[in-house]
């Protein structure tokens, strides 16, 4: 009889049944040392993927291959698992604060900070004084207190942590009063209406997306109002027929009616940057002055430190704010507040713009990037498959600050004679230590503004490679 078609089951190629089993593989000598190596979990792991991948493939090409050097293809693969997906970068682009990027880079002192705590233990929550348990809120404070005398600071994970902590203190189940042209997005889809939202505060818009006056404010603030929000548009731009309430009115209208008013102030800029032609760029001492309660701003923007949230304002409000159960979830670790120390340890000694890099790359002139730009060229003459210019353009702060500046720079526009921008892009980005850069006109655009003058080496190879 013969069998049932529901019963009856293909033949196994003969070349599929020459793969040895997942067992048999791993116990041999040379898969043992793979399993001291990375783990007899991970070795079988990949094994039994690697073989189901042949299987898959089913052909004697690939069974041959797979066979011949199935122990190089299965190292290849485990040391793939285990190797680090977050890398060091090469930021060619020109935007010093590139979200994407990791934003600000640290300086030498915050790497040394973080390197120097991560390697014992340390006193993040115990007072040497007294032996006894401290708090982490302490750190940090003594160098924001020089900064901003008779005010407070308290330090959390993110701005947007710092935002939704200080609404939820002051206005939970109340209204927070916002102009409807501040309800902005700050990235990675986060929008302030949903922050809010979360905070457990009510949001209630005021004026229009481009006039917002006092009277509009005025108007709505009852006896569920719980706070005033202003945004500043480090990020945005609105033009044409505008208007706003200036933060000092704002402040005035909040006295009078009892009301905080917090600052959503962005980027963290706590010095002029009027030398380095952004001189409407306002400062964080600037919005304390105007009268602000509570000033929220990031640390790995313009601060050019590790990121962070960072709440500074009336002594009695960032005390609350401290004391609120939401502090805990939202609080850093350690290693932040070791580099966050070491970034405004040179804001202190007034070294900002010599010591923290994101300020010393705003701060170079033009002509210098040139020089570093047409050597670099000069030195590339060989690479015969590409044709290599040097000309002006323009960079850009980026990270949500001085949304429409451009900073005045030289660049090395590359254009490839068999290649073309895309596929030059994108063997930079596959590049060993990846390299980012811009395409503008068909050319690939070097802005060594933000290449760190020891890395052009690295940035050399590279050029050089793209010949293969």
């Amino acid at each position: 009889m013969l069998p049932s078609p529901a019963l009856s089951k293909t033949p196994e190629p003969r070349s599929l049944r020459r793969l040895p089993s997942v067992e048999k593989l791993v116990s041999q000598p040379a898969f043992e040392a793979l399993s001291r190596e990375f783990g007899r979990a991970l070795v079988v792991a990949e094994t039994r993927a690697f073989l189901a991948e042949l299987r898959r493939e089913s052909s004697e090409e690939a069974i041959d291959r797979g066979l011949s050097g199935i122990e190089a293809a299965i190292r290849a693969r485990l040391e793939s698992a285990v190797a680090p997906s977050l890398l060091r970068a090469l930021n060619a682009t020109g935007i010093l604060v590139h979200t994407n990027l990791g934003r600000a880079p640290l300086s030498e002192a915050a790497i040394a900070a973080i390197a120097d705590i991560a390697r014992g233990y340390s006193n993040l929550e115990l007072d040497l004084e007294t032996g006894k348990r401290g708090s982490r809120h302490r750190h940090a404070e003594r160098l924001f207190a020089s900064l901003f005398p008779e005010k407070k600071a308290l330090v959390v994970n993110n701005a947007a942590a710092a935002l939704m902590l200080a609404l939820n203190t002051e206005a939970l189940g109340k209204e927070v009063v916002i102009s409807r042209g501040e309800l902005v997005e700050i990235g990675g889809s986060f929008r302030v209406p949903e922050i809010l939202e979360r905070s457990g505060a009510r949001l209630r818009e005021v004026g229009t997306t481009n006039k917002t006056r006092l009277a509009d404010y005025a108007s709505v603030i009852g006896p569920e109002t719980g706070a005033i929000l202003r945004v500043h548009p480090s990020n945005f731009r609105i033009v044409g027929f505008t208007e706003s309430a200036a933060t000092e009115e704002l402040v005035r209208l909040g006295r009078e009616r009892g009301l905080p008013v917090i600052e959503d102030f962005g980027s963290g800029n706590l010095v002029s940057l009027a030398s380095c032609g952004l001189p409407g760029e306002p400062t964080v001492s600037e919005s304390l002055a105007s009268g602000i309660d509570l000033c929220i701003f990031s640390g790995d923007k313009l601060l050019g430190g590790p990121q962070a949230g960072i709440l500074i304002g009336e002594g009695s409000r960032v005390e609350a704010c401290r004391r609120n159960p939401m502090a805990r979830a939202l609080r850093v670790d350690k290693l932040v507040y070791a580099a966050l120390e070491a970034t405004l340890s040179a804001y202190v000694r007034g070294r900002a713009f010599e010591e923290i890099p994101v300020l010393r790359m705003l701060a170079l002139p033009a002509e210098e990037i040139r020089s570093r730009a047409l050597a670099l060229a000069s030195r590339l003459e060989g690479v015969s498959t590409l044709s290599i210019e040097v000309q002006p353009s323009a960079s850009f702060v980026g990270g949500g600050a001085a949304p429409d500046a451009e900073i005045p720079t030289w660049v090395i526009a590359l254009r490839g004679r068999e290649q073309s921008a895309e596929t030059l892009l994108e063997a930079l980005r596959r590049n060993e230590l990846p390299i980012l850069a811009r395409i503008s006109e068909d050319r690939v655009l070097i802005d060594l503004r933000t290449i760190l003058p020891d890395e052009d080496a690295i940035l050399e190879k590279a050029l050089r490679a793209l010949t293969s």
